[in-house]
């Protein structure tokens, strides 16, 4: 049965926006203690291959099982944020995000590191679910602004920790640094739950509406957003665009060697570093600022008129590194822009969900979406294979450039009438 907001007198008093800004700086927090287990992953892949001798694809499914158990439970972990609060929820998160790589210190097997990949999914998905979850609820008013500014955290939070990771590894051992790095940020997450509260009726702004921006005032039960044809083809779109740059993220470090520029200095903007140190820096920094940049773009313009600019950037932009990525400068330069058209699907489908499916529930219903991730992440070994059937990356470029076109006009042809539709039905209703 579908709630309905009730416009009735609010049970609590509307807290001051810097209480607001404050719960969202916390998630915000939570969400950089998380950004290793995703995106310094990448700098174990050669330490791990070279110790044992296991091929790159079989060492990838750990990265895989990561996303995967960090995605696809998160509807189940924001069914208990939206009924007991987000506490309980990123403590447990970052207790699991600790064991994980813990786990990965000692492992010696395939198996380890795989084991130890799920469990660190477990805890990142309960900790990202969390933190957008609450976002949405605190700022229905500028709720692209604030899901983008939350996955920031997330996309961008490794960036000052790409060179100590690097450099731990090197001189202590991949080892070494899983243990040390996976506990620190365990107990910091664990630490920043205390401090986080989801918002009770009346202490948040209603809905806004304006000619670009369609939002729900109908609560949709998960049950049902389910049974909604618009959702699926929102996680069509997610699935498409979201394994592009996955495949980047997983893989740029090896894309580097293969190409025999990954130890080649390149110097910008004053500073010169390797060309895959750079352009891991770089793409994490651009990564998170895109989050909140394209959320807040699409607060004024619309989201699917945003979702048609950026898929079509990131479309242009990997099909321009396939073709000039071989130059370590261009390397650099065109995996920012690449990472820049990719991190906002972060802030863009979440919110485009809520605005779609209501309030109430939108911590399970965005995890709904969300698990969209994980599916794209099947695709990732699939990448490594191609890659090693045809001993170039050149298939798995063009398809990706390929699919993100196709999201892109999807997003302005068929996602943008069909949602007016839907809201404007649920209001009449």
């Amino acid at each position: 049965m579908t709630e309905m907001v009730q416009a009735t007198a609010p049970s609590a008093a509307r807290v001051s926006d810097t209480f607001r800004w404050t719960q969202l700086a916390i998630g915000v927090a939570a969400m950089v203690m998380i950004a290793n287990y995703q995106y310094g992953w990448t700098f174990f892949v050669p330490d791990i291959q070279k110790k044992f001798g296991w091929d790159r694809a079989s060492i990838q499914w750990a990265f895989t099982l990561f996303v995967l158990f960090e995605t696809w439970l998160v509807p189940i972990e924001g069914w208990f944020v939206d009924k007991y609060g987000p506490r309980v929820v990123v403590l447990i998160g970052g207790i699991l995000c600790a064991i994980g790589w813990a786990i990965n210190a000692q492992a010696t097997s395939l198996n380890g590191y795989y084991l130890g990949m799920i469990i660190a999914g477990i805890g990142a998905g309960g900790v990202y679910g969390t933190c957008v979850g609450n976002a949405l609820k605190w700022f229905p008013d500028k709720r692209g602004l604030a899901a983008g500014i939350t996955a920031a955290g997330f996309g961008a939070g490794s960036a000052l920790t790409v060179a100590p990771i690097q450099a731990m590894i090197k001189d202590s051992g991949f080892q070494t640094t899983f243990l040390y790095f996976g506990l620190g940020q365990g107990i910091i997450i664990v630490l920043l739950s205390f401090f986080l509260f989801a918002p009770k009726a009346g202490q948040v702004p209603m809905v806004s509406q304006n000619a670009n921006l369609v939002q729900s005032r109908r609560n949709y039960q998960p049950t049902e957003v389910l049974r909604q044809p618009i959702f699926w083809l929102m996680y069509f779109m997610f699935v498409i665009v979201g394994a592009g740059g996955l495949m980047v993220t997983a893989n740029l470090k090896p894309i580097a060697v293969d190409w025999k520029i990954d130890s080649v200095p390149v110097t910008l903007i004053g500073m010169t570093m390797t060309a895959v140190t750079f352009a891991a820096t770089i793409d994490r920094v651009l990564n998170g600022l895109t989050r909140p940049f394209f959320g807040w773009i699409s607060d004024m313009i619309g989201r699917e008129n945003t979702m048609f600019i950026a898929f079509g950037m990131e479309g242009v932009g990997i099909w321009a590194l396939y073709m000039f990525g071989q130059d370590p400068i261009w390397f650099v330069i065109l995996s920012g822009f690449v990472f820049f058209a990719w991190g906002e699907i972060y802030s863009l489908f979440p919110s485009t969900c809520t605005d779609t499916f209501g309030t109430k529930f939108a911590t399970t219903n965005a995890g709904l979406l969300y698990t969209a991730k994980g599916t794209a992440a099947l695709l990732v070994p699939l990448a490594n294979y191609v890659q090693q059937t045809a001993g170039n990356w050149d298939n798995v470029f063009l398809i990706a450039a390929g699919a993100n076109i196709l999201a892109s006009l999807l997003a302005i042809l068929v996602l943008k009438p069909w949602r007016k539709a839907v809201v404007e039905k649920s209001s009449a209703a």
